[in-house]
């Protein structure tokens, strides 16, 4: 007999992560299981986005949900998900659907963003479908630090990521 998760309906469990100083928003897709856990952005240890930030910014990673928050609002960064609620499966972005996408007006509208960046291709083709008709400003596609995109070693990642540096002063 064949056995398959079925997808459950989760609703994001983080705050957007951003101050009056946040200029460039990082936008992924909706927290994988062990970051709804640990309610905070990128909490699997096999995710590279903390080691891609801590190689762009300078200090050594973050460990800490305090270090993790320091690092991106000391360096005009603001981060969160285009879906608000969906069905998912597992961690797998492809079994997304039934999406209710957050308000990004949230951010938007109190902090000074100047550029948008999508960790991935699915934050990107989400954020197009359902807030890009809303906000009305362009998002850049970047590779995701997802552990699932093993063609991507942690130096071509951060190579790819610099471009995030560029919009931030």
């Amino acid at each position: 007999m064949k056995t398959s998760m079925a997808s459950e309906r989760f609703v994001h469990p983080v705050e957007p992560l951003f101050n009056e100083n946040s200029r460039v928003l990082i936008l992924g897709t909706f927290p994988s299981p062990k970051s709804r856990e640990g309610k905070f952005f990128y909490h699997h240890p096999q995710n590279r986005f903390w080691k891609v930030m801590a190689a762009l910014t300078g200090p050594p990673a973050p460990e800490t949900i305090e270090e993790k928050k320091e690092l991106i609002l000391s360096n005009g960064f603001a981060v969160w998900d285009v879906v608000k609620s969906c069905r998912v499966t597992g961690a797998s972005d492809s079994s997304i659907k039934d999406v209710v996408p957050t308000d990004l007006s949230i951010i938007l509208d109190h902090a000074p963003i100047e550029k948008i960046y999508a960790n991935g291709g699915t934050a990107y083709k989400l954020y197009m479908k359902y807030s890009y008709p809303k906000t009305g400003r362009p998002i850049e596609k970047l590779p995701s630090t997802s552990p699932a995109n093993a063609a991507w070693s942690l130096e071509r990642l951060i190579e790819a990521w610099s471009v995030i540096l560029e919009s931030r002063r």
